[in-house]
């Protein structure tokens, strides 16, 4: 699915003005994240205490532990978009990822405690066409994810969602957008948010813009799936304002 990504300039403006103003906007938005991540209110409902467990194949957990749920999450998307980052950020440690079948997925898994239970998510991240079936099938979740810097990687998700549905047609279906501290564009950023709401709209999606740099939205995203998996009161809101992380539900 991978293309050729290709970024207009306006001819009016000289190459050494667009840099300029590029990095300005760039320290503009590091600035606007800074305050949203601390103004970000706290959500209730749902437990933000996550617990990393060591690396771990589904059928080692203890089977004498009735409180344990095991789940399958699957992260999908072109290349160099972010996935790997993401899944860093999410799970705390670089070394809990296990390469696979020619480095074309990866596996992870982790442990959270939710209301006195452990919901351990076995995260498949793949990026290459002969991982999905096995990735897919029996996932609770299946993310799309596309880079937001890189406007045919948004294009691609349609294909993957194609070819997920093909072994899985149950999971819930989340279009991410990564790298949300790169989306400094402001050409761009009406245009592909839009255009990622009218996917979203058309796959039965969720939206979540994330960063993992900032680690914006990235707990977020696994937080809604629990709550939406086993029916837990949370109150997240939308948030559809151009420029700023979205959220569409």
């Amino acid at each position: 699915f991978a293309q050729k990504c290709f970024t207009s300039i306006s001819r009016k403006e000289s190459p050494s003005g667009v840099s300029i103003l590029r990095w300005y906007l760039k320290s503009l938005q590091k600035q606007f994240l800074a305050c949203w991540i601390r103004r970000s209110s706290h959500l209730t409902g749902l437990s933000s205490t996550y617990i990393a467990s060591p690396l771990c194949r589904c059928g080692n957990h203890d089977k004498d532990s009735l409180d344990l749920v095991v789940s399958k999450i699957s992260l999908l998307g072109d290349g160099q978009i972010g996935k790997t980052s993401f899944l860093t950020k999410y799970c705390g440690r670089e070394n809990g990822l296990e390469e696979f079948g020619m480095t074309e997925a990866n596996l992870v898994d982790k442990t959270l405690c939710v209301k006195g239970a452990h919901i351990s998510y076995s995260i498949w991240e793949v990026g290459g066409n002969n991982n999905i079936p096995a990735a897919c099938k029996d996932s609770v979740a299946m993310l799309f994810m596309f880079d937001l810097a890189c406007w045919c990687t948004l294009n691609s998700v349609i294909p993957w969602f194609q070819q997920a549905k093909k072994w899985n047609q149950t999971a819930i279906p989340v279009i991410t957008g990564t790298k949300f501290d790169d989306f400094v564009q402001l050409d761009l950023q009406w245009t592909i948010t839009s255009q990622t709401r009218a996917y979203a709209k058309a796959l039965n999606a969720i939206v979540f813009f994330s960063s993992a740099t900032y680690n914006v939205n990235v707990n977020k995203i696994f937080k809604f799936i629990t709550a939406k998996l086993f029916n837990l009161p949370w109150n997240l809101e939308r948030n559809l304002n151009v420029g700023e992380p979205i959220i569409d539900l």
